[in-house]
């Protein structure tokens, strides 16, 4: 298992490759209670940890390292998106078209089988429209 550090290090310098605003990265080992994911790491494994004004809302326990780095990226790459969208919407088409394909491309750029699984999940979403990205 990757200590938290380590884990850390790997987060913040995949999160440089997309060019990622730091106050979209998870914090390590502190939280913020402002709905920014927390990540932990302990010998139960890699936890995802959301707390917003004292209420947990989220807490997920991974024991593998790629699916807690999937986990972080695909949030961050979905609020990048979401930042691309409103700044490239298109007239009368569905904006999760121009929102879904940004996030695979960002996410094609770190690992092309996270894009897939990613892609998979957003054609489940529009019913029937094929992303190519």
């Amino acid at each position: 298992m990757m200590t938290l550090s380590a884990l850390e290090a790997v987060v913040s310098a995949l999160g440089k490759l997309i060019d990622a605003p730091l106050y979209m990265l998870p914090t390590f080992g502190r939280n913020e209670d402002a709905a920014r994911p927390e990540i932990r790491v302990d010998e139960k494994g890699y936890h995802f940890v959301i707390i917003e004004r004292g209420q947990q809302l989220e807490h997920l326990v991974f024991d593998k390292l790629e699916e807690i780095l999937f986990q972080i990226l695909e949030g961050i790459t979905f609020s990048m998106a979401c930042n691309y969208e409103v700044r490239n919407r298109v007239e009368n088409q569905d904006f999760r078209i121009v929102l879904f394909t940004k996030q695979l491309q960002l996410l094609k750029h770190l690992d092309g089988a996270f894009a897939e699984r990613q892609r998979v999940k957003s054609e489940g979403y529009l019913h029937g429209v094929h992303l190519i990205y």
